[in-house]
């Protein structure tokens, strides 16, 4: 029984908040789960640990950041929903292009403790109102990721929004910050220097879900026939080598040249 609001004595208190959210932005929890599921002990997953395949239902809320200056990141990837919010593709732009200018500072500090700590950071979002811009609330998840040279400067991100989009562009107001440094975190029993150095966890070992199934490369027919060619999601596109261009009129075969012991070349 509750006196005057408060639970009675012994009575245990479930906090409702942290479900209600997960409930309006399973983006950024599905988001979540994969990240700590390649993570799997390390302080941080790398970037090319990252399959899109294991976040396919949030990958329009998705995003990738790249460290380019001091509490300054820009967007390598990103979803739709990104580009929807401001009316344009966004790829290339600073993540501070989604906030209010009295809010840019504060996105800037949030992104060092991100990169420095690390730690995991989430943002609430309140978007301005004008003609036909209607109530529109959001949260974004940043978390870290190393690069291929191990320093952490990638993030992997999520904003997800609840309201319609309206009139673009749509910029947000910073209503709430929580930020979790990774080297507190109780359930990692290694050292800084030894968790940037430990192994990726062996894939099998992954909970089961579509982040496991992702980092297992088990997919069913069903999914991959639903992704098709956009499955490359968040994907970077990779740089096709082209030989030198033969020039026209060029009609040279290729051929090997045999050196033999006596010293003489032969041509075949």
């Amino acid at each position: 029984m509750e006196r005057d609001g408060h639970p009675a004595a012994g009575q245990k208190v479930v906090e409702m908040a942290r479900f209600a959210d997960q409930a309006r932005f399973g983006a950024i929890a599905e988001v979540e789960a994969y990240w700590q599921a390649l993570r799997a002990g390390r302080l941080v997953p790398r970037r090319s640990d990252i399959d899109p395949r294991g976040i396919e239902r949030a990958l329009e809320y998705a995003f990738v950041l790249e460290r380019i200056a001091a509490g300054l990141a820009r967007l390598r990837i990103a979803g739709t929903h990104l580009s929807d919010l401001m009316g344009m593709e966004v790829r290339g732009m600073p993540l501070s292009t989604f906030f209010t200018p009295e809010s840019r500072a504060q996105v800037g500090e949030v992104l060092e403790q991100v990169f420095d700590s690390p730690a995991i950071a989430t943002l609430t979002l309140t978007a301005e109102r004008g003609i036909g811009k209607p109530a529109l609330e959001g949260k974004v998840i940043l978390l870290p990721l190393m690069s291929d040279l191990g320093d952490v400067t990638r993030v992997l991100g999520c904003l997800a929004t609840q309201g319609a989009v309206g009139r673009a562009p749509r910029r947000f107001e910073i209503t709430g910050v929580e930020t979790r440094p990774l080297l507190g975190d109780a359930a990692l029993g290694l050292a800084p220097e030894e968790a940037v150095e430990a192994p990726a966890p062996d894939p099998r070992d992954l909970p089961a879900g579509s982040y496991g199934e992702a980092a297992r490369g088990e997919f069913t027919a069903e999914a991959e026939q639903r992704n098709g060619a956009d499955r490359r999601g968040l994907a970077e596109q990779a740089i096709t080598y082209r030989g030198p261009e033969r020039r026209q009129g060029d009609r040279r075969v290729a051929h090997l040249r045999l050196v033999r012991s006596d010293g003489d070349d032969v041509e075949e």
